[in-house]
């Protein structure tokens, strides 16, 4: 027999049971935003720092000592204010809250926590469509403080948190389970790409040693050498010091790392400045064919190639470009960098750093085996058809994801708004 139901005054909710009742955050909470630590250390010493990684699920990298600052519990719920993703909503975290994050303390007995978890998790689509600014996205206090959330009675509450705690846990174990093979496939692809780059399509041909311990032999009559060997030229872009404010509305895109997805350049863009500035910072106008590879911060190692479509365009000081002599070495260019060949020296460099960052020497000295002409274009199209494979393995994988998500998403929205009922 289904519940008796009104209307809730809520559109994007609509009917809840009859016996439940509306109410504002602001009223059985308190928020407390962030700030930022006086002192950071990665040596895992003190507190963790949650801020939008920590909040997404990634291993936490920065610890404060600093005790002047708002911390979280596990129960507490987590706003992210500040950044691309800001209006995401987290728990489950234990460290001190960065200046990014706002804090939701529940104060009234008449809730329970993990209930009211679920219930933030359920406005987070409004929370972002309530984001704005445009260098930097940011919430707004107003829109929390207006915002109804559903009060079921509190042995209600405490069902429906448990019950939506063993449904969302598996279905996180799912997706977790999505991810592994993702990345499996990920590593699986750039093992085929080390090893077209550097043993060639030939399993028969003569080998010599190449002098490079990670790379080992390659085929006798391949050259070594170093990647300012090919090019005319190894620069990067810089921040211009005036962008184009009024909501972006120059014609010349601005590319950042963020325009770099699995090695490819993707029209997001969401940076553009105009033709006089571009003008003025005409030493990092981009041409087609350019190779691009981000050489600062957490996504260091990211490359692409710059193709008609992106022209004309322009890049910060994060992302470098290199310009070929041969603009047809290019994609076997691009592939080379995305190998361990390039890749590892990186990363082993990386680690030792807090902050990751490549200068255009070490980036014109990495050392890279270059085929003949013929091979090079054998090699190119070979892992053009090997990767296009993997890529849709890896586009299935994520579609499975993206379905999860959907139904998590679904799922809290029935239960915490009396749509459905725990039996």
């Amino acid at each position: 027999m289904s519940r008796e139901m009104k209307d809730s005054g809520i559109a994007w909710i609509r009917e809840i049971p009859k016996g439940w009742i509306r109410a504002r955050y602001r009223y059985s909470g308190v928020f407390t935003k962030g700030k930022l630590p006086n002192e950071q250390n990665i040596e895992c010493l003190g507190k963790p720092i949650i801020g939008a990684s920590e909040m997404l699920g990634k291993e936490c990298r920065n610890f404060s000592l600093d005790t002047n600052i708002p911390t979280c519990q596990k129960q507490d719920v987590l706003i992210l204010w500040d950044g691309a993703n800001a209006g995401i909503v987290a728990n489950n975290c234990d460290g001190i809250v960065s200046s990014t994050v706002v804090k939701y303390e529940c104060t009234d007995e008449n809730f329970d926590s993990q209930f009211l978890f679920y219930l933030f998790k359920n406005g987070e689509h409004f929370f972002k469509s309530k984001v704005n600014g445009t260098t930097i996205p940011h919430m707004n206090q107003k829109y929390i403080d207006e915002y109804l959330c559903i009060h079921p009675p509190l042995p209600e509450q405490q069902k429906i948190a448990e019950f939506l705690d063993r449904k969302c846990a598996k279905i996180d174990e799912l997706m977790a389970l999505q991810e592994k093979m993702i990345e499996e496939l990920k590593a699986y692809k750039q093992s085929v790409i080390t090893e077209a780059v550097t043993k060639g399509l030939n399993p028969n041909a003569p080998m010599k040693d190449s002098g490079i311990a990670w790379i080992g032999e390659i085929p006798e009559h391949w050259e070594v050498c170093r990647v300012k060997n090919l090019c005319n030229l190894i620069s990067k872009g810089a921040t211009p010091s005036t962008i184009d404010g009024e909501a972006y509305k120059g014609s010349v895109r601005f590319i950042k790392c963020e325009n770099i997805v699995d090695n490819k350049l993707i029209d997001n863009s969401q940076y553009y400045i105009s033709s006089e500035i571009n003008n003025v910072m005409k030493r990092s106008q981009l041409v087609e064919n350019d190779v691009l590879f981000v050489i600062a911060g957490a996504t260091i190692g990211k490359t692409a190639i710059v193709k008609k479509e992106f022209i004309p365009s322009n890049t910060n000081q994060a992302v470098s470009f290199i310009r070929l002599i041969d603009y047809n070495k290019a994609k076997l260019l691009w592939y080379i960098l995305q190998s361990k060949v390039i890749q590892t020296p990186l990363w082993i460099n990386a680690v030792q750093s807090a902050q990751p960052n490549l200068s255009m020497e070490d980036l014109g000295n990495f050392t890279i085996i270059v085929p003949n002409t013929t091979e090079q274009q054998q090699i190119a199209d070979y892992l053009d058809r090997k990767c296009a494979e993997i890529d849709e393995l890896v586009a299935v994988k994520q579609q499975k994801i993206e379905t999860l998500k959907e139904y998590k998403k679904s799922l809290i929205y029935e239960y915490v708004t009396g749509k459905k009922e725990v039996i």
